[in-house]
């Protein structure tokens, strides 16, 4: 019995050898397939690192040009509030001496005529309104008047200076409410001023300011844009700007100090392209360089009198004819 298992068992064993010595030859062939991957990964890798080697140096070199240009677009200035105050009223003093017309662009002949010129200014330019108003206040001449006018003639009259429904509402109510509260005379106090319709405090202290002789700053867009240049504050809200200039000037100074920024702002200092190379406060102003710094080039942009275009008023005042200024030409004259 033991001679016959033995000998049944003897044919098995050159099997399981062939068996083994093929998976063997597998494995070893699997091996070698892992191993000529893993060297293409490796020389890939090294590839990499060898090409992020080569582009390091020149991602440097364009940091370092490029951080000049943004340290320049900052060019914020660390000064002491002293320092501020010095250099606030040293601008003014010198838009004083460039500007010494300054007055305010809309025509007015009493405070009626400058609240409601000033109330329909709002989205429009003062020029704009200087040729409306003559007509309206032809056939309005005085609050009474403009509270009982029929709101369609009043639109046809104010439509050149855009949004003249909700303006003709506003004028119509403010009327009203000088006829009905204070005997159809416009008040001399803030407080007043800013109950009547379509009245802010902008509109409040132009008043004040021009018709009152009482200081008081004017915060347009002109104003807001060119005090956050010069770094005299960073708020945005006018009521904010308004106190933070405030602050730096003697009210003595206020209503003159609006006139200056604001013709600066409509003829030198400009939202988009500020004429830098024709700026007389160029070395006081931290962001000297946002505009045109070529003097011809920057020349070209200037506007108003200084460029060579009509003024704002129709009637401008004679200091600011005999500096230059020309007259602003009639309603459809140009």
């Amino acid at each position: 019995m033991k001679t016959t298992k033995a000998a049944k068992s003897t044919p098995v064993k050159p099997v399981a050898k062939k068996a083994a010595k093929k998976a063997a030859q597998k494995a070893t062939a699997a091996s070698g397939k892992a191993t000529g991957v893993a060297k293409k990964a490796t020389a890939t890798i090294k590839k990499a690192a060898a090409a992020s080697k080569k582009a390091a140096p020149a991602k440097t070199a364009a940091s370092k040009k490029a951080a000049p240009a943004k340290t320049v677009a900052k060019k914020a200035i660390v000064e002491s509030h002293a320092a501020l105050v010095r250099r606030a009223r040293r601008i003014n003093r010198e838009l004083a001496e460039v500007y010494p017309y300054a007055h305010p662009e809309l025509d007015f002949e009493n405070p009626f005529q400058l609240v409601i010129a000033t109330v329909l200014s709002a989205q429009t330019t003062d020029l704009r309104v200087n040729q409306t108003t003559p007509g309206l206040f032809a056939k309005y001449p005085t609050p009474e008047d403009l509270a009982a006018a029929n709101p369609e003639e009043v639109e046809e009259i104010l439509r050149p200076t855009g949004f003249f429904r909700a303006k003709t509402k506003s004028v119509i109510g403010l009327s009203k409410a000088l006829a009905e509260d204070f005997g159809g005379e416009v008040p001399g106090r803030l407080e007043d001023l800013v109950k009547l319709p379509g009245v802010g405090r902008k509109t409040a202290f132009v008043v004040l300011g021009n018709a009152f002789g009482r200081p008081g700053i004017t915060v347009d867009t002109h104003f807001g844009r060119l005090v956050r240049r010069w770094q005299w504050t960073d708020e945005t809200d006018p009521d904010k700007v308004e106190a933070a200039v405030g602050a730096l000037f003697p009210k003595s100074e206020w209503t003159m100090l609006s006139h200056h920024v604001i013709f600066h702002g409509r003829r030198i200092c400009h939202a988009r392209k500020p004429a830098c190379g024709a700026c007389p406060i160029a070395p006081l102003c931290p962001a000297y360089g946002e505009g045109e710094t070529d003097p011809e080039k920057a020349r070209k942009l200037l506007k108003y009198e200084k460029g060579g275009f009509p003024g704002q008023r129709l009637n401008p005042p004679q200091s600011y004819l005999d500096a230059g200024g020309i007259p602003a030409p009639p309603l459809g004259a140009g």
